[in-house]
C-alpha cells in the first residue's frame, strides 16, 4: 500500500498545484497510515481539461470497445483484490472478510455488468419516423463517499464509460488509497489519457470546486442529504444534469405472519454490517404490538454475536463516532430504552461504537427520524397494517427498506404502498443489476444496472 504524493490526470501521475496534505487514518489503531495531497481548484481545472480533450475520441470509441476496456478493468481489480481490501480495511476499518467479499467483490460484479452492457444497450432506437439516439451526457464530475469506497467509485465509473462519457473522480478525504489504486488499475487496463482522472481533496475546496465548474456537464454525487442539496443548487444553478444518491432511514417491517427469528436475525446484521455505516441500513425495526417482547428479545441475542473489534469494525473517524454517540445520548433522553449497548467505548483504542439496540422507541423520536449512520437499530411496534405504513413512510427519507410477511404475495402488496426505492421481500438478495436509488430527500437518479446507464446519456432524435 504505497500513497501517491501526486494526481492522476490526463494519464498520469503529476505533481498537486498546492502543498497541502490529508492525513489518512487507519481508524482501528488511529494512527496515521499515509499523507495524500490536499487538491485546490487549479487540480480540479486540470483535471476537467485533460477529461475535456479525451472526450470526443471516447465518446466516438465502439461501444463495444468501451466494453472491452471495462473488462480490462475488472479483471485488474480481480488482479489485485487482495491489495484492495487490506487497503479498504487499513483505511475504512472493514473486518477482512466483509472488505473481501463486500468492498472488493461486489465492485468487481458492478464492473463486470457494465462491460457486458456496453456491448448490448441500445444507444439508437426507433421511434415512429424517427431515430433517437442516446449520447454521453459529457464530462462527469464524481463526488464519492467513504462507507463503500471502491463500490462508489465503479457504480459511478463504470456506467459513465460504457456510455462514452470521461471523468474527474473526486474521493471521500478519509478514504483516498483505494481511490488512488482505482486509478493504477485504470492505468494499468490501458484506458485512454484523460478519460479517467482523479483529484484527492477537502470537499469545501476540491469537491466544491468540481461541482461549480463550467467545464462539467453533469455531477455524480453520493453523501448526506445536506451536502447533496448544495450540489443540487449549484448544479440548478448551471442547468446542469446531477444524480444525488443521499441519505436513508429505512424501515424493516415485520407483519404478523412472518418468521420473526429469521426476519429478526436478518435485519440486526443487515445494520451491524459495516458498522452501521450504510444508507439503505434498516435502522427502524417495525413489529406488531402482539410480538413486539418477542422481537425485542430476540433482537438483544442476535446482537450479542457482533463484538467490536471482530465482527463489528470502527467508525471511520473520531467526528462520525462521536456523532453516533451522540444520537444514542439523545435516544436515552428522549425516553426509548436501551436494550443492548450504549454510548460508552467498547474498547480502549479506535473509533468504535458498541452495537446498540433500543426498545420503546416512538416514530417522533429524534432516533427514528434521523439517519445515524451507525451500529444502531430502533424497535417500534405498530397497531395493524395502516400503522406500519404510516409509520414507515413517516421520514423524509426514501431509499430502501425490507418487508418480511407469511408469503411473498402479502410482502409485495405492503411494499408497492412504501415510498421507497428500494425494498427487500423476505430477505431477497442485493441484485447488482436493479435499479438503486431513493424517493423523496434520498436522492434523485438511479445507480445500477440500465438505469445506472442512462443518466450518463441524453437524447437526441432525428426527424425523418
Amino acid at each position: 500500500m504505497k500513497a501517491h504524493d501526486g494526481m492522476y490526470i490526463g494519464g498520469a501521475w503529476r505533481p498537486a498545484a498546492g502543498t497541502g496534505t490529508i492525513a489518512v487514518v487507519n481508524p482501528a489503531d488511529e494512527q496515521v497510515i499515509a499523507h495524500v495531497p490536499a487538491g485546490t481548484a487549479e487540480d480540479v481545472d486540470a483535471a476537467v481539461r485533460a477529461a475535456r480533450a479525451a472526450f470526443p475520441a471516447w465518446a466516438a470509441t465502439p461501444a463495444a470497445e468501451r466494453g472491452a476496456r471495462i473488462a480490462a478493468l475488472r479483471d485488474v481489480l480481480v488482479a489485485r483484490k487482495d491489495e484492495i481490501a487490506e487497503t479498504v480495511t487499513a483505511e475504512l476499518g472493514a473486518p477482512p472478510a466483509l472488505a473481501r467479499k463486500v468492498h472488493v467483490g461486489l465492485p468487481i460484479v458492478v464492473a463486470g455488468s457494465y462491460a457486458e452492457l456496453a456491448t448490448a444497450y441500445a444507444f439508437e432506437e426507433k421511434a415512429g419516423t424517427s431515430t433517437v439516439l442516446l449520447e454521453p451526457v459529457g464530462v462527469v464530475g464524481a463526488i464519492t463517499p467513504w462507507n463503500y469506497p471502491l463500490h462508489q467509485i465503479v457504480a459511478k465509473m463504470a456506467p459513465a464509460l460504457a456510455a462514452g462519457c470521461t471523468v474527474v473522480l473526486k474521493p471521500a478525504e478519509d478514504t483516498p488509497l483505494t481511490a488512488q489504486l482505482f486509478a493504477e488499475a485504470v492505468h494499468e487496463a490501458g484506458l485512454p489519457a484523460g478519460v479517467f482522472n482523479l483529484v484527492t481533496g477537502l470537499g469545501p475546496v476540491a469537491g466544491q470546486a468540481l461541482a461549480e465548474h463550467d467545464g462539467v456537464d453533469m455531477v455524480s454525487f453520493t453523501g448526506s442529504t445536506g451536502v447533496g442539496k448544495q450540489i443540487g443548487a449549484l448544479a440548478g444553478a448551471a442547468v446542469k444534469r446531477v444524480a444525488l444518491e443521499l441519505g436513508g432511514k429505512s424501515a424493516n417491517v415485520i407483519l404478523p405472519g412472518a418468521d420473526l427469528a429469521k426476519a429478526v436475525n436478518t435485519g440486526i446484521a443487515n445494520v451491524m454490517s459495516n458498522s452501521g455505516q450504510t444508507c439503505s441500513a434498516w435502522s427502524r425495526m417495525l413489529v406488531h404490538r402482539d410480538r413486539y417482547d418477542e422481537a425485542v428479545a430476540l433482537a438483544a441475542e442476535a446482537v450479542a454475536a457482533h463484538v467490536p473489534g471482530e465482527r463489528v469494525g470502527p467508525l471511520v473517524n473520531a467526528r462520525q463516532r462521536e456523532r453516533v454517540r451522540g444520537y444514542i445520548e439523545q435516544g436515552v433522553a428522549e425516553g426509548a430504552r436501551l436494550v443492548a449497548g450504549g454510548p460508552e467505548a467498547p474498547l480502549d483504542k479506535g473509533y468504535y461504537v458498541s452495537p446498540t439496540v433500543f426498545a420503546d422507541v416512538t416514530p417522533d423520536m429524534t432516533i427514528a427520524q434521523e439517519e445515524i449512520f451507525g451500529p444502531v437499530v430502533s424497535i417500534l411496534s405498530y397497531e395493524d397494517e395502516e400503522d406500519a405504513l404510516r409509520i414507515a413512510n413517516g421520514t423524509v427519507y426514501g431509499l430502501a427498506g425490507a418487508v418480511w410477511a407469511a408469503d411473498d404475495e402479502t410482502a409485495v402488496a405492503f411494499a408497492r404502498r412504501m415510498d421507497t426505492g428500494q425494498v427487500d421481500i423476505n430477505g431477497g438478495r442485493f441484485n447488482p443489476l436493479a435499479p438503486f436509488g431513493g424517493y423523496k430527500q434520498s436522492g434523485v437518479g438511479r445507480e445500477l444496472g440500465t438505469h445506472g446507464l442512462a443518466e450518463y446519456l441524453q437524447t437526441k432524435s432525428l426527424q425523418f
